[in-house]
């Protein structure tokens, strides 16, 4: 197997949890907080998805999908259009609501199609790649590239957690 392969199977695997997490999920399920406070499933898909748009993009040296293909105003959500999530309160949370799953889905997939094109043209050369200097030591490409698998996997599978206790609260 090729580390493109590898690549692009991590990111499958995401989209599968992803959709599973929210198939057939009404938006006040998408919006439940299994506790006060706490994470709902609609906030975990839209930031895992803002944080793989906005870091691939990053990477990929273009602009985010979130605004080159609209869904900054599908979403309609009352945050500036760089917010990807980080360090944002319970209120902050709850304001991500969502019409339904397709919206979260379409969002996603459209991430996945483009963080997906990109992946299956890397090559190991390319992990080596100084990507972020702002840190010590400086981030390479496959260095970001695990942190991002690693934190979309973490949040698909907390949502398909969430998931399971909104379904046997009703």
């Amino acid at each position: 197997m090729k580390l493109a392969e590898v690549v692009v199977d991590g990111f499958d695997r995401i989209r599968e949890v992803v959709h599973e997490a929210v198939e057939g999920l009404s938006p006040e399920q998408l919006a439940a907080s299994p506790a006060p406070e706490a994470n709902t499933i609609a906030w975990l898909v839209w930031h895992l998805t803002r944080v793989q748009d906005d870091h691939i993009a990053g990477l990929r040296d273009t602009e985010q999908i979130w605004t080159a293909q609209g869904w900054l105003d599908r979403f309609e959500l009352p945050f500036p259009a760089s917010d990807i999530g980080y360090g944002h309160r319970p209120e902050d949370v709850v304001a991500v609501r969502v019409d339904s799953a397709d919206l979260l889905t379409g969002y996603h997939d459209a991430v996945h199609e483009a963080t997906t094109a990109w992946a299956a043209g890397l090559d190991e050369a390319a992990l080596d790649r100084i990507v972020d200097e702002a840190w010590d030591p400086p981030v390479t490409l496959g260095v970001r590239l695990v942190s991002v698998l690693s934190d979309d996997l973490q949040h698909a599978g907390q949502a398909a957690y969430v998931r399971g206790l909104v379904l046997r609260a009703t």
